[in-house]
């Protein structure tokens, strides 16, 4: 995506209050509705194709001007409208949860054959989860967004996890960023001990499930 009224070359500090600040984030939000709603439309079809709820839940959230700032600064990107749209990927996020593990991936391949969506980068963190325990699958998509007589390509982050999985990192990130003290390293390992729990639980679960789905 290019920067509204501003050559993609010029690299302009980024000042949240400003009027062109406001008009990108409203174009991440567009781009985040009209992904949300391609996988609504992905949620009703596999739900009538296989007789279940292959998504049980999609929730979308635009970053704060305060969080993408951090983490601007975090990477080490001078603060610019350039480095915003280049290196910052999930601004627009959309999490969809499932109930069993084979469902993620039966959802990666949907989005992976949707012409509304390139794929720019995926992530399995299913297969070979993170040093902290951390599970799911991440993709990098991007989709054109109607800014008036243009349209601009822009990027949306999309985690797809069990429901397990989902528990564990929406209560790791509570402990670890939201927390007024610092996780202890006793506490970090034994995250990543339930981590391996969970797991392992959504293994057996997933065992369980195609058995009954292979007999229908």
């Amino acid at each position: 995506m290019e920067v509204p009224t501003l050559a993609s070359n010029q690299l302009v500090p980024i000042n949240v209050k400003e009027q062109e600040f406001q008009k990108i984030m409203r174009i991440y939000e567009m781009a985040m509705i009209q992904v949300k709603d391609n996988l609504e439309n992905m949620k009703n079809n596999l739900s009538n194709f296989y007789q279940y709820d292959v998504i049980n839940n999609i929730n979308c959230r635009v970053k704060t001007p305060d969080s993408i700032i951090k983490k601007m600064k975090r990477k080490q990107y001078d603060l610019n409208y350039k480095n915003l749209i280049e290196n910052v990927d999930d601004i627009a996020g959309i999490r969809v949860v499932c109930p069993f593990k084979n469902d993620v991936f039966k959802v990666v391949k949907i989005i992976e054959e949707n012409p509304n969506l390139e794929i720019l980068q995926k992530k399995d963190y299913i297969t070979k989860p993170k040093k902290s325990g951390y599970s799911g699958y991440h993709i990098i998509a991007q989709t054109p967004v109607n800014i008036g007589d243009a349209f601009a390509n822009v990027k949306t982050e999309i985690q797809i996890k069990t429901m397990a999985m989902d528990f564990w990192s929406s209560t790791e990130h509570k402990l670890k960023y939201k927390a007024k003290n610092k996780l202890s390293k006793t506490d970090s390992k034994k995250m990543v001990k339930y981590a391996k729990i969970i797991n392992k639980m959504d293994n057996e679960i997933m065992k369980i499930h195609k058995k009954y789905e292979e007999e229908t």
